[in-house]
């Protein structure tokens, strides 16, 4: 059988992305932590009907003292437990700090807060990175 060009969109790719994210509920809460995010370098925020997908090349911070200021609330009251009862779903490496969650795409550069006991990445040795479109 011959992958035809409707076949493609579901064919297997391999290769890094060098991305991570997450989804969280297209709700006010979740729309807050899009509008702080998207203005972060290499962050892509999508709107969907009923999520927003939040996408990010390589490593990016949620920290959670900006998101209780967008929301009008005082420095220390969004946690970690906040932002996963907003998120529906993630991909990457996460990494939950106290003021912090941390996404990585590439696990090696989440080595240090893991004690995994692997070599970092950059971006720059990742194996073709596939573009936003794939």
């Amino acid at each position: 059988m011959t992958a035809t060009t409707a076949d493609s969109r579901f064919a297997v790719n391999k290769t890094s992305s060098n991305r991570a994210g997450m989804t969280l509920m297209n709700d006010q809460v979740g729309e807050v932590i899009a509008q702080v995010m998207k203005d972060k370098a290499g962050v892509t925020i999508t709107y969907l009907p009923s999520m927003i997908r939040v996408d990010a090349e390589g490593r990016t911070d949620f920290v959670y003292d900006e998101f209780a200021e967008a929301l009008g609330e005082e420095p220390g009251s969004f946690t970690s437990a906040d932002l996963e009862e907003s998120m529906s779903t993630h991909y990457g490496r996460m990494v939950h700090e106290d003021d912090r969650t941390i996404m990585f795409a590439n696990p090696e550069d989440a080595a240090q807060y893991l004690g995994f006991d692997l070599v970092p990445t950059a971006a720059s040795h990742v194996p073709e990175a596939r573009g936003s479109t794939d």
